[in-house]
């Protein structure tokens, strides 16, 4: 993996996997869920994506369940995964606090005219 940063799809996936392993239909109910509504991702962007963190060892095949005559994987976060999850959170953390820092030091109080209505 590079240091670049994580493409969405990328982080919400390995962040819905933080927790607990999810077969893929739960995965998409936990991103739309972890975005507010934001993201939906579709079969084949997930599974196309799946098949890449799997390729990279982010993550793993947890089990493989038949559901109602339907065979179904359980993916789960690898330890490189929460690794590269963990990496990400600290560098969005620092990008945020930077950007309110610079806000913060933008705030100029407000000053009225003697005698202007507030």
């Amino acid at each position: 993996m590079s240091d670049r940063p994580l493409q969405e799809p990328t982080l919400l996936l390995l962040t819905a996997l933080a927790d607990e392993p999810r077969h893929g239909y739960g995965l998409i109910l936990e991103i739309d869920a972890i975005s507010q509504g934001r993201v939906r991702m579709r079969t084949g962007t997930l599974y196309g994506a799946l098949d890449r963190l799997l390729q990279q060892g982010l993550i793993r095949v947890e089990r493989e369940e038949v559901v109602e005559g339907r065979a179904r994987k359980v993916y789960a976060l690898a330890e490189d995964g929460r690794g590269v999850l963990a990496a990400e959170t600290e560098r969005l953390r620092a990008v945020v606090a930077e950007a309110e820092r610079r806000l913060a030091a933008r705030r100029v109080p407000v000053t009225r005219p003697k005698g202007a209505l507030a």
